[in-house]
């Protein structure tokens, strides 16, 4: 079945949490690197605070509590993931076959940094389907929810952002993608809703759809 809205002429996709399953990897290394540092967060805090947030905005949050993260934190949280991943990280399941079938221009835009973003593709088979259309935080003045990430993919794609969809799964990638005049569905198909009502937050958040599997992608 073709998309059941005005077709789109882009489609952006996050990438953790909708192309691969890291959501809860991610936030177990984020928890276990602060605890070497004397900082106690949870997973489900770590889940709450920063799910499609980039790092900033981590230093930022402790900043505002009045604690500056020492200057090892952010080498020791990447390297901690990277190897996690390397190991661990698999994707979501179904999502192979979607961008295979896909017929419209598409592309990645991440809140995490180009190393993670190309790792995450490459250790699950994805790579070939993006190439070099990939745009992440670091390309930007100001994260998600900022729009600032996915207007600038939609201009290197040159697409119209009110001709793009986006495909997330956080509630500052789905408010980053309506602050940018674009259609946006959450996807809650990843680990990290297993335990929360995905459906209620991201619709609450503003995604014109919510969908629980990629085999649902062509359906409503």
């Amino acid at each position: 079945m073709e998309l059941d809205r005005p077709k789109p002429d882009l489609i952006i996709f996050d990438c953790d949490g909708v192309l691969v399953d890291s959501e809860l990897l991610s936030c177990r290394c984020l928890s276990e690197v602060l605890a070497l540092f004397g900082l106690q967060l949870s997973v489900e805090q770590a889940l709450e605070l920063f799910l499609g947030r980039s790092t900033g905005a981590i230093e930022q949050h402790y900043r505002e509590l009045g604690q500056v993260l020492p200057s090892e934190f952010l080498p020791r949280l990447k390297a901690r993931v990277l190897e996690t991943f390397a190991g661990s990280l698999q994707p979501i399941p179904g999502v192979g076959t979607v961008l295979s079938r896909l017929k419209t221009p598409y592309c990645v835009a991440s809140s995490s940094d180009l190393d993670r973003v190309s790792l995450s593709l490459e250790v699950t088979g994805l790579a070939p389907h993006f190439g070099d259309r990939l745009y992440t935080a670091q390309m930007v003045r100001y994260g998600k929810p900022a729009p600032d990430l996915f207007l600038h993919a939609a201009g290197k794609m040159q697409a119209s952002p009110s001709r793009t969809l986006v495909i997330e799964d956080s509630v500052s990638g789905v408010q980053a993608a309506k602050a940018a005049g674009m259609m946006v569905w959450g996807f809650v198909g990843g680990a990290h809703y297993r335990s929360r009502d995905g459906r209620a937050i991201l619709s609450a958040a503003g995604a014109d759809r919510v969908f629980a599997q990629m085999s649902d992608f062509w359906g409503a």
